[in-house]
């Protein structure tokens, strides 16, 4: 009996650190914030093998998490330049940093951005937040550009390959190596959605359970309703097998959030125009 009382102690000690770090653990809540629209967008430039007459507004949009601990991170950037806005026509246009300020944070106060992909309307605007840390897959920069940010790939333009080489030069860049690695206690990136290179998405623990940002490895909620792949991917099956692989991730399929579907900012409860919580 004594020894049996003491294999129970020493289990109770074991065990403690786990439950501590358990308890411990922070939640987020999560936030869409749209900062304009896409008019008129190409369906089939979304869904594979959508008619090609099929037209769609479509949101331009970052997330907000907010932790228990007090960190403030940023999923996508969206962007900034000027070509940029003269090139797409955006409408109801808001520089990122000015959209995340008006749901009540300054950009300086932004910890952490993480970049789900290279593209210029996820990463552009990554220096408007100019005390985050910024991550992205190690992968995903390293097919991009050189050690001296010459563009290899023609999905960096190369305005953003230089800042993105300006970035990694001042130290700024925190990468993630990989799928599925926690790279923010809460915070967990997922690879395998082919839509670049090593695009990546998240995965938020929250007090609801696991929300899902796809960001542009899932654009539309029909993508995942239908079964169909995005339009813009490397690997078609390799993107569906991940758009399958996040309903088992999030705590139920509602709350996998695709990265251009306007009808995030109805199915949500409104924070105030243009920004929702996800819960």
């Amino acid at each position: 009996m004594l020894r049996f009382a003491r294999a129970i102690t020493l289990l109770g000690a074991l065990c403690a650190p786990l439950i501590s770090h358990a308890q411990g653990a922070p939640t987020w809540e999560a936030y869409a914030i749209r900062y304009g629209t896409l008019p008129a967008f190409k369906v089939s430039g979304l869904l594979a093998g959508a008619d090609t007459a099929r037209r769609l507004d479509i949101a331009l949009t970052v997330w907000l998490l907010k932790s228990s601990s007090g960190r403030t991170v940023l999923v996508d950037a969206g962007f900034q330049r000027a070509d940029l806005i003269a090139r797409w026509k955006p409408t109801g246009y808001m520089r990122p940093d000015s959209a995340v300020a008006r749901a009540g944070v300054q950009p300086g106060d932004i910890t952490d951005v993480i970049i789900s992909h290279i593209h210029w309307d996820h990463f552009d605007g990554a220096n408007l937040f100019p005390n985050a840390r910024i991550w992205i897959q190690r992968d995903e920069v390293d097919h991009h550009i050189d050690s001296v940010g010459k563009v290899l790939d023609r999905a960096i333009d190369a305005p953003d390959a230089a800042m993105l080489a300006a970035l990694r030069a001042a130290g700024r860049i925190a990468y993630a190596n990989g799928d599925a690695q926690e790279i923010i206690p809460g915070l967990t990136v997922y690879t395998g959605g082919k839509h670049t290179f090593q695009s990546q998405y998240v995965g938020v623990h929250t007090a609801e359970g696991t929300v899902v940002l796809a960001s542009d490895n899932m654009y539309l909620y029909e993508n995942l309703d239908r079964h169909v792949p995005i339009a813009q991917t490397l690997d078609a099956a390799s993107n569906l097998a991940a758009q399958q692989r996040m309903t088992t991730l999030a705590a139920s399929p509602r709350l996998v959030i695709p990265g251009h579907d306007a009808s995030v900012f109805d199915r949500f409860p409104s924070v105030m125009p243009g920004v929702v919580r996800i819960r």
